[in-house]
This record gives structure tokens, C-alpha cells and sequence, in this order.
């Protein structure tokens, strides 16, 4: 055996977690950060939004309340793709860190603004901005983790930074939960929700002592290495002037198939749990009115379940995916969407049991549909267009799926209940068991550089 693959043996026979230094779990921390605030006001609008809807919309309007959450919903999730579309590309320019404190200010400033929206213009519009910034953040994070973090624990420090966004949901459904059992400002209490969103406006304080840049990122570009993909390398021309990262991306056949191929299943998850997700707190507060239980108990409640279910899939997903390979890991999580999603909404049974189906749904359409973003799209290209890669992918697909929360809406007007809705809308999953079988392996491979 030579001298080289005894370092290799002994590389892969070490711990996870070997070589891992204050300064990797202090940018983890600092991303993971971010990434608990998107959570929780993600979250938040979702419980939120009814009771703020109940308060600010005309007699006219509130006729048709689905119809309203759902294009609050998706007016928030156009934002997001195009914020993300955006703060992806300038992360590419101006720097991970930077990139990644604008966003986080943002959203901490319009989420507080939601506070005072008095009609549901004014709620859209500062839903939409919210989006904007909201958006920027993800990809920036999961860049920065993976430059810096070292291969072997790599999937499992974008895993564990995942977990931010369970983190923050979690959060958001303790508020929410303490909130409807206190109503301090009565049906006006939904404001407090999003006030309490201006926090992470303080996270910018640490981010900018914490945070150091990605040295990957910056000897990429010291070395004018353009190309989105290490299959691309050999095709891209030599270049001084930089091209635009957003259309290199598409330039090249391997980086363009990738990019639409994981964008496909991006819109899946999206899609599935804007629209059909979202609403288990409605559906489990009709199983609770059903069952002749107390209002605004039973929804929070499965909220926390849910989340936990999430963090669970989020913490273990980067050990999963290594051990089982990504495709396998890609086809996992959408069988378990599909089977866990039809079980909740095809449930007519008692309430205790139904809780144990919501953390399976949680583990596996917030969990695991959304980790595998974190984990492998960062292994499909190169640092010079990472983060605009990843945006894309992560938030592009909001471009098209913002739609879908209001044709959900409608589906609930038009069938008279949450359930056909969001039955129907689950078949979207069905993408996620197709698609993998045409993109690359990375399992066990280091970064592309």
C-alpha cells in the first residue's frame, strides 16, 4: 500500500467530526442563526396569517378567506425566489458574509413592520418584501458552511444548520401556542407574532465579529476559475473579465442539466409544502372541532410535533445521506412524502395517534425534502457560481411554485375542505422518485473546485 492511500484509509477511517476547530463551529453557529429566523417567520405566517386575515380583511373579502391565505402565502414565496434568485448571485460577488447580514436585517426589519399592516395590501406588500430578504439568506449560509467545514463533515454541518429552520418553527409554534392560550391583545394578538420577528436585526452584531469568508470562494475567483461544474472546467475558455454567474450556469450542458434537473425537485418540495403541509394546523383543528375539543389547542400543538419531527430528519440527514448514498437518500424522501402526506389527510381517527402521523410527515416533507438542498447542491458546482446555483434551485423553483398556495386555495373553496386540496396537491412528490435516477452521485466526493 503506497504512502498516499494509507493517508486515504486513514482519512475515511477518522471520525466525522476529526479536524473540526472553534472557528468551523463558530460560522456554523452564525449561519445557523440566520437560518433559525427564516424558520420561525416562515412559520409564523402560517399561523398567524388567519387570525390577521380575521382582523384586517373588508366584509367582502372575508367571504372567500382561503382564497386570501393562499395568495398571502404565495405573494411571500415570490419574494423569496426572487430575493433568493438575487442574494444568491451578489453572494457570488460581494462575499458569503456580507451577503448573508443584508439579508438577515432585512427580514428582521419588514417582518416587524408586518406588525402594523392594518389592510391586506399592506400585509401583501410587506409579505413580498419580507420574502425578498428572506430568500438571500439560505443560500449564502450553506455556501459558507461547505467552503469552509472539511469533507468528511461537510453533509453533516449543512445538515445540522438545516435544522435551523425546525429550530426556528419550533419557536414560532411555542409563541404561537403561548399567545392563543394568554391572547394578551385579543384578537389583535397576532401582531405580536411578527413584532417579535424585528429580533434578529441583533444577530447582525455577532455575524459581524463571528463570521470569516470563505477562503474557497476567494481563491476561486484570485484564480479566475469560471466554470459551473469540474466537468466544465475543461470546456470554459480562458478569460480574464468574469462572466455572469447566473448565465454560466446555463452555458455549459452538464452545469444546465443539473441546474434544471435539481430545480425540478426543488419545485416538489416547495410545492408540497406550501401546499399541502401548510395546512395540517387547519386540518388538525377540524379533527379537534370534530372530536368536541377546544379551539386553537390541538393546531399548535401538532405544529411542535411537526417541527420536531423536522429537526429530527434535519440533524440525522447528513449522516443518512452519506451512509445510504444521495440517490437513495433522494428517493427515501419522497416515497416517505408521498405515504406520510396521504396518511394525514386520509385520517379520520383520534387526535393522539394523529400527532405520531404529523411528526412522520414533519421528518419527512420539511425534514428531509429540504435537507438534501442543503447537503448535495452544494457538491454539483464550483464556488465561483455555488450560491447563485444553489439559489436558483432552492428559490427559482418559488418563481413557479408561488402559484400553487393559491390554486390550493381555491381547491379548499371549490372542494369544501383541506383535505381533497391538499390530497391532490401531494401528487407533486411523484417528481422526486423520477428525477434522481438521472443526476449525479457525489456521496463521498470532496468539493469541486
Amino acid at each position: 500500500m503506497s504512502a498516499g492511500d494509507a493517508l486515504l484509509r486513514e482519512d475515511a477511517e477518522a471520525p466525522w467530526h476529526a479536524g473540526l476547530t472553534p472557528r468551523h463551529w463558530r460560522i456554523l453557529w452564525g449561519s445557523y442563526l440566520g437560518w433559525i429566523f427564516d424558520g420561525y417567520e416562515a412559520v409564523a405566517l402560517v399561523y398567524a396569517l388567519r387570525p390577521a386575515l380575521g382582523t384586517i380583511l373588508t366584509p367582502e373579502q372575508a367571504q372567500a378567506p382561503a382564497t386570501y391565505v393562499g395568495l398571502a402565502i404565495g405573494i411571500t414565496l415570490l419574494g423569496w425566489g426572487i430575493g433568493g434568485l438575487i442574494g444568491g448571485i451578489a453572494a457570488d460577488y460581494i462575499g458569503r458574509k456580507r451577503m448573508m447580514m443584508i439579508s438577515i436585517l432585512g427580514y428582521a426589519v419588514f417582518t416587524g413592520l408586518t406588525a402594523f399592516a392594518e389592510s391586506f395590501v399592506q400585509l401583501a406588500a410587506l409579505r413580498f418584501i419580507t420574502g425578498l430578504a428572506i430568500g438571500s439568506e439560505w443560500s449564502t449560509g450553506i455556501a459558507l458552511v461547505a467552503e469552509t467545514w472539511p469533507n468528511r463533515a461537510r453533509p453533516k454541518g449543512c445538515g445540522f444548520l438545516q435544522s435551523g429552520f425546525g429550530g426556528g418553527a419550533v419557536l414560532a409554534a411555542i409563541v404561537w401556542a403561548v399567545l392563543a392560550a394568554t391572547n394578551p391583545l385579543g384578537n389583535e394578538s397576532w401582531r405580536i407574532m411578527f413584532a417579535l420577528g424585528a429580533l434578529p436585526a441583533f444577530v447582525c452584531l455577532y455575524l459581524r465579529r463571528a463570521l470569516e469568508e470563505s477562503e474557497q470562494w476567494m481563491q476561486a475567483l484570485k484564480a479566475q476559475r469560471w466554470a459551473a461544474t469540474a466537468e466544465d472546467a475543461g470546456h470554459a475558455p480562458k478569460r480574464a473579465q468574469r462572466p455572469f454567474t447566473l448565465a454560466e450556469i446555463f452555458r455549459e450542458k452538464e452545469s444546465r442539466r443539473r441546474v434544471f434537473l435539481a430545480t425540478a425537485m426543488s419545485f416538489a418540495t416547495t410545492v408540497g409544502w406550501w401546499a399541502v403541509s401548510s395546512w395540517l394546523p387547519a386540518y388538525t383543528e377540524g379533527l379537534a372541532k370534530a372530536a368536541g375539543e377546544p379551539a386553537n389547542v390541538w393546531g399548535p400543538r401538532m405544529g411542535i410535533i411537526y417541527n420536531v419531527g423536522a429537526i429530527t430528519a434535519y440533524v440525522i440527514s447528513g449522516f443518512v445521506a452519506d451512509a445510504m448514498g444521495r440517490r437513495p437518500f433522494l428517493i427515501l424522501t419522497y416515497a416517505g412524502c408521498i405515504a406520510t402526506s396521504l396518511a394525514c389527510y386520509l385520517w379520520t381517527g383520534g387526535l393522539v395517534p394523529f400527532m405520531a402521523l404529523a411528526f412522520l410527515n414533519g421528518f419527512f416533507t420539511l425534514g428531509f425534502a429540504f435537507s438534501w438542498m442543503a447537503i448535495y447542491l452544494v457538491e454539483l458546482f464550483t464556488p465561483a457560481v455555488r450560491a447563485t446555483a444553489a439559489s436558483f434551485v432552492f428559490n427559482g423553483a418559488r418563481l413557479i411554485a408561488w402559484v400553487f398556495p393559491i390554486i390550493a386555495g381555491q381547491i379548499v373553496t371549490s372542494f369544501g375542505g383541506v383535505a381533497a386540496a391538499a390530497l391532490t396537491m401531494s401528487s407533486v412528490y411523484a417528481i422526486g422518485l423520477i428525477v434522481p435516477w438521472f443526476m449525479p452521485e457525489t456521496t463521498g466526493q470532496p468539493l469541486p473546485e
